[in-house]
């Protein structure tokens, strides 16, 4: 059931991906959070969300989402450390087998339980061989050389990008691979110093800037550097666009950010049209 589920989400992922011109992650400029926020009926980190914000979308877009661990060391996602949020489960997510998550159904943002239930990293990657973008959050406690070595094993470094929160972690996964690409945590010059200092290859760096807008000459320079930057506007930024406008997501496009990433991607891509 599981395998046909997943058949019938890449066939329909075929017949829209024709919208998205994306080549690299270069090309894009809205980051959907975890898949999709707030819908009814759309739990976060599922399927199903990544077929709705396909649908929504025309514009090129990458899927942001969280790789978690179960207790048998099968990767899957999940934001949480613990299932009872958006589960029907309850405790930690490292102490429970894949065998008992797998049951479990998801429940969205409202409460409400859904039909749908935890996505396999692996159904994730063969959303990204049919042409989808994705930037895996590794959870903490889930082996990050794992994962990298998931993409590069089904040949998707240019489709699947792993998040980092640390010099160290950007480190493991540059060393599982040099040929990932790499979103690093970055809000100042001295922490752009630190990553252009080490071994990495500033073209395959995405910087995340934070949750605030920065000065237009900082992303100027972080685009001189070669990085792909990324403001995340989940939180006030999207709560200040819903106040006064689509004009605050086009501000930090001309300020120099390349990707928003974002809990109302819709909102983006029409203000940004």
């Amino acid at each position: 059931m599981r395998t046909a589920q997943t058949l019938l989400l890449c066939l329909a992922w075929l017949c829209t991906l024709h919208s998205i011109q994306a080549q690299t992650f270069r090309d894009i400029y809205i980051s959907t959070h975890r898949g999709a926020r707030f819908i009814p009926g759309v739990p976060e980190n599922s399927l199903q969300a990544f077929q709705y914000a396909q649908a929504q979308l025309e514009a090129p877009f990458l899927i942001e989402c969280d790789v978690n661990m179960s207790s048998d060391s099968v990767l899957f996602l999940m934001h949480d450390s613990s299932l009872d949020r958006t589960t029907t489960g309850t405790g930690l997510v490292k102490n429970q087998p894949w065998e008992a998550i797998r049951k479990l159904k998801l429940i969205d943002d409202f409460g409400d339980t859904t039909a749908y239930r935890p996505p396999t990293l692996s159904e994730v990657l063969d959303l990204a061989e049919e042409g989808a973008f994705f930037s895996l959050d590794i959870k903490r406690g889930v082996p990050i050389a794992r994962v990298v070595d998931s993409i590069v094993a089904r040949g998707l470094t240019e489709r699947a990008a792993v998040i980092t929160y640390n010099p160290e972690a950007a480190l493991a996964a540059f060393e599982a691979s040099s040929e990932v690409w790499i979103s690093v945590g970055i809000r100042n010059e001295a922490e752009l110093q630190t990553y252009l200092d080490g071994p990495f290859e500033p073209s395959r760096l995405m910087a995340f800037t934070g949750l605030t807008a920065r000065k237009a000459s900082f992303y100027r320079l972080l685009d001189q550097a070669g990085l792909a930057i990324i403001v995340g506007t989940i939180g006030n930024l999207d709560q200040k666009a819903a106040a006064k406008g689509g004009k605050v997501y086009r501000k930090l496009k001309r300020k120099g950010a390349h990707i928003l990433a974002t809990d109302y991607p819709a909102a983006v891509q029409a203000a940004l049209r």
